[in-house]
């Protein structure tokens, strides 16, 4: 599995580093390390258990070792404490000197021609928009807008079951860091074996390049967060904030994974 790649890579930046504080939104999740540095992560509600059994522990982690509970990313039970290690994953990214996204035009710095097949895991709406006037075809997989049947962009929705039929023909894939929660980062790769570039996008973005390496992916554009506004990050992920209204506390980044 690819995310033990990654959650190798990390153990350095979470050696002897603990949780010091845990805030579980209904759409983002937000953890602190002693270190001072906040991670966040995205909640997939769609699959989660009913009644209280999603994460009835959750108060423990507090305390925890930061290496431990990011292994939650791959052994936890369900897509809630995958996200608790996911948010840990990034935390703990901010060990490393990673480059601001500060790429013009294209998302990402992508190379686009008239074309391209492009294929989107995870719909991000303002990033279709600027992608889709620029190539051919631009396919769109969205679990959680497919079964809710309302999106702003259904027109560019596929059914989930095409995923391994349209995947390989794509020229570029844009994959949400979400990926690397709901478990499905594996199976997707192997899909685009014809992407001259494969992209994971988001906040979920595990930032640690060092385990991506011999992965078909070729960037990460992830997210960082002021760590002085902690109170308020976690104040409007407790009261169901999704990364829009969190975005004045953002820091976007994006590498290159050689």
């Amino acid at each position: 599995m690819i995310m033990e790649k990654v959650l190798a890579a990390a153990k350095p930046y979470l050696a002897g580093k603990t949780v010091r504080d845990l805030v579980i939104g209904i759409t983002l999740v937000g953890c602190q390390l002693d270190s001072g540095d906040v991670g966040v992560s995205y909640v997939l509600r769609d699959d989660l258990p009913s009644g209280c059994a999603a994460f009835p522990n959750a108060p423990a982690v507090i305390g925890q070792s930061a290496a431990e509970v990011a292994s939650l990313v791959v052994t936890g039970e369900n897509d809630l404490q995958r996200a608790v290690g996911s948010a840990v994953l990034a935390a703990g990214s901010r060990g490393q000197e990673l480059p601001d996204d500060n790429t013009a035009g294209t998302p990402f710095g992508l190379e686009l021609r008239p074309d391209d097949t492009v294929g989107m895991v995870g719909m991000i709406k303002p990033v279709a928009d600027q992608i889709a006037p620029l190539v051919k075809e631009l396919f769109v997989f969205d679990k959680g807008k497919c079964k809710a049947r309302h999106c702003a962009a259904m027109d560019l929705l596929c059914p989930m079951e095409k995923q391994p039929e349209l995947l390989p023909k794509c020229d570029l894939v844009l994959l949400s860091g979400t990926t690397t929660i709901n478990g499905t980062i594996d199976a997707l790769l192997e899909m685009c074996e014809k992407a001259r570039e494969v992209v994971m996008v988001g906040p979920s973005t595990p930032m640690f390049p060092a385990g991506w390496k011999g992965s078909r992916i070729t960037r990460l554009a992830g997210s960082w967060w002021d760590n002085d506004r902690k109170e308020e990050i976690f104040k409007l992920i407790s009261l169901a904030g999704g990364v829009q209204s969190l975005a004045s506390y953002m820091r976007k980044k994006c590498v290159a994974v050689l």
